[in-house]
């Protein structure tokens, strides 16, 4: 990259970023909440201005944006006060928190902040995820084929319109680069990141299963039923074990599944991540469909509890290391090799110590934000000529304009109260 004028410029004044979440962060709750924490530690490192904007309201379990300098405004769907208040921050960079806030207000953007660089933070592929739901509750094996939905074409055309997505997977990018020719210019890898929390408690002081994750994500409670179903055939084998089931925002349906009697065991909410971890001897996560990196087999990995679950599960993490336990794709090896883990300390000790390895050469934060610096400063620099080489980009943004823009303006007149 050349450091030219631009270079000297860029760092020279405090750039303004501005973030619309859909949500305010729950990092507690949410591996997208912790997601967001790291990207908004990233960029004041870099000496940002941050205002987060977002149409929800804190809820009890939001992160105190205040404690990081930010500024948060809550702002309305569908309404024109959007336009006067971007106009009034003059962002250098938009950041999204995935495609559907990047719909909603990408259009108004790039007619009142044109210059202003635009990011998708992905999450994950959404449309990606949905495919798997929708073969899982059909009942039939996942083909590229259901790739091609509805979420597919909305969350494409919003990558395309972006001048950089974020892609937390390795896989993901494989994705978006091999099988639909999406140009890696417009594109950049950047996962969730972890740091080794080496556990002090050893095999012999653990006991029993644990299971985590946020209830309003499907594919958690779909994990969930998945042990309700296996869960019988563990406990015959282990007896004296339990299974504790955590996780954020407990409906009904889960809290109907605590049986004290089979040792299925539903807590709620985990109010001491650390604790639970350590009191485990092996996380149960047999994921059935999903996309993205799994927050809850990434804390595994860095405090230090093997786990069993799926290819999915442990998809785009592990590269060609040895994963921090079992990853099977049957009851009968899931089942086996969670009897295993458990009952070997020999194999838990390895499998521990594989998971810190994995953390230590594919999730560390010094890894890769000094690429994404780079990067960034690369796309101010040359924000034209990219913009003009993502011609399919340019077509997008111009259709969408003629669609979305006025389809918004429609809701916004229908909303307007009447004089």
């Amino acid at each position: 990259m050349k450091e030219g004028i631009g270079y000297f410029v860029y760092f020279c004044r405090m750039k303004h970023l501005a973030i619309i979440g859909t949500v305010f962060p729950e990092p507690n709750s949410t591996a997208a909440g912790k997601r967001m924490l790291q990207l908004i530690d990233f960029f004041r490192s870099e000496h940002y201005r941050i205002t987060f904007l977002s149409s929800a309201n804190p809820s009890d379990f939001s992160a105190e944006l205040s404690e990081k300098d930010l500024k948060t405004q809550i702002i309305k769907l569908n309404d024109a006060s959007f336009e006067t208040v971007i106009e009034a921050l003059k962002p250098d960079i938009v950041l999204f928190d995935r495609f559907t806030t990047e719909e909603q207000f990408g259009w108004k953007i790039t007619e009142k902040c044109p210059d202003a660089v635009k990011i998708l933070d992905t999450e994950d592929l959404h449309f990606l995820r949905k495919a798997r739901q929708e073969a899982f509750k059909q009942n039939k094996s996942f083909e590229n084929g259901d790739l091609l939905n509805d979420v597919f074409r909305r969350e494409m055309a919003s990558i395309l319109r972006c001048d950089l997505s974020l892609i937390i997977s390795e896989f993901e990018m494989e994705l978006l680069t091999l099988k639909f020719k999406i140009d890696p210019q417009i594109l950049h890898y950047l996962p969730l990141f972890a740091e080794n929390k080496e556990s002090s408690v050893p095999f012999s002081a653990r006991k029993n299963f644990v299971s985590i994750g946020n209830f309003l994500h499907e594919p958690n409670w779909q994990t969930v039923l998945q042990i309700k179903r296996l869960w019988k055939q563990i406990k015959n084998r282990i007896p004296a074990a339990e299974v504790h089931i955590y996780g954020a925002y407990t409906p009904e349906k889960a809290l109907q599944l605590h049986n004290v009697k089979e040792g299925f065991l539903v807590i709620g909410r985990a109010e001491n991540v650390v604790t639970v971890f350590d009191d485990a001897r092996v996380l149960l996560a047999p994921i059935s469909f999903g996309a993205g990196i799994k927050g809850k087999l990434l804390e595994c990995l860095a405090f230090g509890l093997p786990n069993v679950t799926t290819p999915v599960g442990a998809e785009g993490m592990h590269g060609e290391l040895p994963w921090n336990g079992y990853i099977v794709d049957n009851d009968a090896g899931f089942i086996e090799k969670s009897v295993l883990l458990y009952t070997n300390a020999d194999e838990w000790s390895n499998a521990q110590e594989n998971g810190y390895r994995i953390v230590n050469d594919r999730f560390d934060k010094n890894l890769f934000l000094p690429e994404l610096s780079s990067r960034i400063i690369y796309i101010f620099e040359n924000l034209k000529q990219l913009r003009n080489e993502n011609f399919l980009g340019q077509i997008l943004q111009h259709h969408q304009h003629q669609s979305t823009k006025y389809l918004g303006k429609w809701i916004e007149e229908k909303n307007r109260p009447s004089k």
